[in-house]
């Protein structure tokens, strides 16, 4: 089978590699589709993604979807043909919740993620004709999604996450910074969710577009002289950038919340954070999903419609063409067609 892996930074292959087979408690699945994320981008440009660095190749990609092949002994249930999305995280053995943390699955100190480099030996991802996948990561499609659709399920979750990590949004005026893929999926989980209405900043008119697309009703280029409103008692920061955090600050009200669903970096970065703290800002942060995977396959079940973030569609052999696409202007989610669908 082919894969799409990564050696070093700068330094992406598509090569070929033994067919998986199905172990115990494990399906086999024919990948269909992939959604390249941020990550994957930072692997290849950089060998490392945030403080998790490359020591040995990596098989990239968590945003897959694809159909069951086989299914390995004592498991049962997953039919050939099945369509299946994954949900990428699996809390390592021996990482245990302490009770004031039940549930939030996402906040295990230790998960091993698809194509992950953060643990060693790294976790390889789904940028592949074939993986081979524990059952209890498969989340069934609904009927009339597609395995494209499958596999924007993941950072719909996540911007699902940050949404429920706001409370209840129904009747509310939101605003989000950032019109990246996340940000924009944000817009239509709030949306979805019953927001009054969705404002929408970002310095980039092409994302605006995107954003627009996935129900905005109103955009604000900020890179062309656009202000963000001065009073938004609910605002996502989807940019992860710090430069912006000053500025999303001031615009959130008093006593408004701000949901930070954008990666910031892990070094120290310089901000003006006075605002937290003289507006009694109620600053929370959003971390990847828990089972919001499965409330993504449910809106897309029920109309959500979110083929509008995805910009660019490439094979598999065409990997490098992609990751090069998403990193570079005009881009939203870019797909990888990982095999016959």
């Amino acid at each position: 089978m082919r894969a799409v892996v990564v050696h070093g930074a700068g330094d992406l292959r598509v090569e070929e590699r033994p067919d998986p087979v199905a172990r115990p408690g494990e399906v086999v699945v024919a990948m269909e589709w992939g959604g390249v994320c941020g990550s994957d981008v930072s692997y290849w440009k950089h060998g490392a993604s945030g403080t998790a660095v490359l020591r040995d190749p990596l098989v990239l990609g968590h945003e897959v979807a694809g159909r069951v092949v086989t299914s390995g002994p004592g498991v049962h249930g997953w039919d050939p043909g099945l369509p299946v999305t994954v949900h990428p995280a699996r809390a390592a053995a021996g990482s245990v919740l302490p009770q004031r943390l039940a549930g939030r699955t996402n906040l295990h100190s230790q998960v091993r993620y698809f194509g992950s480099a953060a643990f060693h030996p790294h976790t390889d991802g789904g940028f592949s004709e074939l993986r081979a996948v524990p059952a209890e990561q498969l989340r069934k499609l609904p009927d009339g999604v597609s395995t494209e659709h499958g596999a924007l399920a993941e950072p719909l979750a996540v911007a699902m996450h940050a949404v429920n990590r706001a409370g209840d949004v129904r009747g509310r005026d939101v605003v989000v910074n950032g019109a990246g893929p996340i940000g924009c999926l944000v817009v239509a989980a709030a949306k979805f969710r019953g927001a009054a209405s969705v404002t929408a900043a970002d310095v980039s008119p092409s994302s605006l577009a995107v954003a627009k697309e996935l129900g905005a009703d109103r955009v604000l280029d900020v890179g062309h002289g656009d202000r963000l409103p001065d009073d938004c008692e609910l605002v996502f920061e989807a940019s992860g950038a710090p430069a912006a955090l000053g500025g999303v600050l001031r615009a959130t009200a008093r006593g408004g919340t701000l949901v930070q669903v954008g990666n910031l970096p892990g070094s120290a970065a310089p901000a003006v954070l006075g605002d937290l703290v003289t507006r009694e800002i109620t600053w929370i942060g959003a971390y990847r999903f828990v089972e919001e995977i499965s409330d993504a396959l449910g809106a897309l079940r029920d109309g959500l419609d979110v083929s509008g973030v995805v910009t660019h569609r490439f094979d598999i052999g065409q990997a490098g063409e992609a990751l090069a696409a998403a990193a570079g202007p005009g881009s939203s989610k870019v797909m990888i067609r990982l095999s016959a669908t």
